[in-house]
This record gives structure tokens, sequence and C-alpha cells, in this order.
């Protein structure tokens, strides 16, 4: 095989997103337009009627079907739009909130409202309230969010996801911590306020004393929902001169550049944070510390944890400009680390394959790639991506080498994976062993009743 290319040769091919199927993107994969269970496509923006009748919760809501109304009483916080039966929004166009009742009138309680959004109606309280009580609780629900990933920094660390949606109990506001600054994203047209700003702003100024609150959009869910377009500037600078947008985070004791500007969903890929650091105590574990290779690295996450026990790293991936990030988070952790690291921009299935045919071997393989399946109409393919991305990583692992593979898609469940994985090794005729299932770091909560919130999947595997 030739050597690997420097970040600065070869030919740049277009970056997969990897995006996830954590609630920052819930609205990226269910806005736009509702399907039925047999896919046809049907309009999301609920059909407006009188109001409801007399004994009803409020003299304007929505009413929604029996099937939406056993959901939310299951503890799930969603109704789509295909599932409201009436609506009416008290005279004005779009209102934040909506008193959300069962068809036969009963209160549910109160939703956020999206008029474009295949998800309408999102609760946060089963109560009737008002604009000022839902601040009041968004304020609340914000501070128990916080102060419940405190444990989770310290010296070594000091990134983490502070707000986590809907599993956090405030649908569509997700809030990054990197050092010192604090990103910020509202993702439902219910959030687009500047009280809901002002109420955010205040609490993590008081809470966590940030160099600047910044707010990142995504811009596809910004569409989609019909929000507002942020302004440029922060939301708050300590320093109103200097308006800090970038700055250096640490990571299980490794630093990385983070700029607001830059990179996927708000920056970096926090979700991991774990599972970076399991890599590499597995891999000294199993003595698979010669040569690693991380696909899909974007900017050095699981490549520069396994730098500091492995003697050779190669990581790849389709973003010249993540590289880039990943060459200086190289040079800034270079005292850390033991192993000589390089870079090939590539797109992953294409090397793979080459390299395989070339009977390329390694010691150990993470594969970390973008959601293959951000619908569940896209499964199928996804799964055929998980499969050919494995079985080539097989035909290149050493006997008694360790593979790490990973989907950060919610519609490919833990059976998907395996099973793909599982084929994959038999048309290898490789014998794989499940060390571990884990799934993303502890400040991306799952919760039971919100499946959508369990979206990483992580597999750690020794292969004989």
């Amino acid at each position: 095989m030739p050597k690997p290319a420097k970040t600065s040769k070869g030919k740049l091919k277009a970056p997969a997103s990897r995006t996830g199927g954590a609630p920052s993107d819930f609205q990226a994969r269910n806005s736009g337009k509702s399907q039925k269970p047999g896919g046809a496509e049907v309009s999301t923006k609920p059909k407006r009627t009188p109001a409801p009748a007399s004994g009803g919760p409020s003299a304007f809501g929505a009413r929604i079907s029996q099937r939406a109304a056993d959901r939310l009483r299951s503890g799930h916080v969603w109704v789509y739009a295909s599932d409201v039966e009436s609506l009416e929004t008290g005279g004005e166009s779009a209102p934040a909130l909506l008193p959300v009742a069962d068809n036969r009138g009963l209160l549910l309680g109160t939703a956020l409202y999206s008029p474009y959004s295949q998800i309408a109606l999102r609760l946060v309280s089963h109560e009737a309230i008002g604009g000022r009580v839902w601040l009041g609780l968004l304020e609340s629900r914000l501070r128990k969010a916080i102060a419940g990933r405190a444990a989770l920094l310290g010296e070594n660390t000091n990134a983490c996801r502070l707000v986590f949606s809907e599993a956090d109990e405030i649908p569509g506001l997700v809030a990054d911590r990197y050092g010192d600054l604090v990103i910020l994203q509202l993702l439902t047209r219910g959030l687009d306020s500047a009280a809901v700003r002002d109420a955010c702003v205040r609490v993590l100024r008081e809470e966590l004393s940030p160099a600047a609150i910044l707010e990142r959009p995504d811009p596809r869910v910004r569409e989609l929902e019909g929000l507002s377009a942020p302004g440029l500037a922060p939301l708050w600078a300590k320093d109103a001169e200097s308006q800090l947008t970038s700055t250096v985070f640490r990571l299980n004791g490794l630093e990385f550049f983070y700029d607001a500007n830059g990179g996927q969903k708000t920056g970096a890929f926090l979700d991991q944070r774990a599972n970076y650091l399991a890599t590499a105590n597995w891999a000294e574990r199993l003595n698979t510390t010669g040569r690693a290779l991380d696909v899909c690295t974007y900017q050095g996450g699981f490549a520069l944890h396994l730098a500091r026990v492995c003697r050779q790293v190669t990581g790849i991936d389709a973003s010249r400009a993540s590289l880039e990030v990943a060459e200086k988070n190289l040079e800034r952790n270079r005292a850390r680390l033991k192993a000589e690291v390089d870079w090939v921009d590539a797109d992953a299935f294409d090397l793979l394959r080459d390299w395989s045919d070339a009977k390329e071997s390694f010691d150990t393989i993470v594969l970390d790639p973008p959601a293959f399946a951000k619908t569940k109409r896209a499964v199928e393919g996804a799964l055929r991506g998980y499969k050919e991305l494995n079985l080539r990583a097989l035909k290149m692992i050493r006997p008694g080498g360790l593979l790490v593979t990973c989907s950060c898609s919610h519609h490919v469940g833990w059976s998907d994976l395996e099973g793909a994985v599982a084929s994959a090794a038999a048309d290898a005729h490789r014998r794989v062993r499940i060390l571990e299932r884990r799934g993303a770091a502890l400040d991306h909560p799952v919760v039971l009743n919100l499946p959508e919130s369990e979206y990483l999947k992580c597999l750690v595997l020794e292969v004989d």
C-alpha cells in the first residue's frame, strides 16, 4: 500500500455530514412532510376548524387522535401533524403555546406549537399554562439540567451537553458547553422568541459565568420550522469588545480547538466522549496498541485518544476542513501522545475497499460514520452501508484485534446494527465477540418513554 497521504495531498471528496439522532436532530428528521405507515406522504399543516365545543379545555387549542393521546399518556411528548384532528389558534397565526385535548375534549396539557413541522406539538406541561408560567418552567428545568452535569466536569473535561432537548423536558432546546463558551440551539418554532432567549441567557450566565453565549442555528431545521435568522453577534459576551467565538476545550485530558463558526452540529461530538476513553482502554486491555485506524475521524476524537496508547494511528475523513482541525488538535496534544499520527482525506468506502484488497492490516479499527438512516425508509440502504464498512474492516483486523463500530441513527436499532456486523463477519469468515454495548455519554440521557433519545450505538468487539 502506498504511504497514506497527508491532509495537504490527495483529492478531496465531498464530506458526509455526521449528524445523528440527538434531540438536536429530532426536528431535522421529522420536519417537512409526514408519512403514513404505508409510506404515502400527507400534508403536515393541521386543518383549521372552529373552536372546540363547549366543555373543551379552552376557547382555542388542538384536539388530537386517540392514538396520539395514548402516546402522550404513556410519557411521550410529541404529536405529529397527521394526528391533529382540529386546531384553533385563537386568532394568532402561530402561537408559541397551545392547549391540547383528546378527541373527547379532555385536557392533556400544553404544548409548543410548530405550524410547519411534522411534529406539530411538543408537550411541555400536563396542565393548562400560559407564557409566563412556561418561562418559569423553562428556567427551572434549565437550571436542573445544568446542575445534573456538574459531576461530569472537572480538570480533565470542561465540555459537555448542558441541555438535551426532550430528554431534559425542554423540547427543541440544546445547549453545549465548550470550555468558556456556551452554544445554544433553538430548534422549534415555539421557542423562537426574545423572551426565551433572554431566559436562557440569564440562567446560563448565573449558573456558569461563561465568556460568551452564542446561538448556532441548524440551517435545515431553521428552514423547515420557519425560524427567524439569529443575529451574528453573541447573545451575550463578558467582553463586548472581543466577542469571543473560538476557544480550546478539554475532553479526557486532551485539548481540542473549537470554532463556533465551523464544524458540524454545535461543533464537536460530545456524545462520544466516554467511548473515546473506553476504546483506548480496551486497546490496552487487549494489547491491540500497534497500528490503529479511525474511520470518519472528523476532528480526530478517537484517533487522538488512541494515540495515547498506540504506536501508529491513521485517521480518515472526507472533509479536508475537518482534517485541518484534526491536525491542529494533534499539534496541541503532541506532548501527550506516543503514536505517529497521519490523516487521509478520502471516501471511507473507496479507501477501505482498496486497502482491504491490498491486504492491509490493523490491530484496532474504529468505524464512526455519519447517520446513514435519517428516515425509516433509508434503513435498508443504511444497513448495506454498515455491512460494507464492517466487512472491509473485518478483512483488515489482525487476529485478536479490536473493532469499535458505531451508528448514530435512531432508526437503526441494536438488532439492526448487530445483524449487519454479524452478516459482515460471516462473509469475512471471522468470529466476533461482543465485549461491550455502549451508548452516548451521560450528558445525553436516555429516557425510556422517549425512544428517540437513544440514538448512538457503539459495539466494542474482539475479532478472532
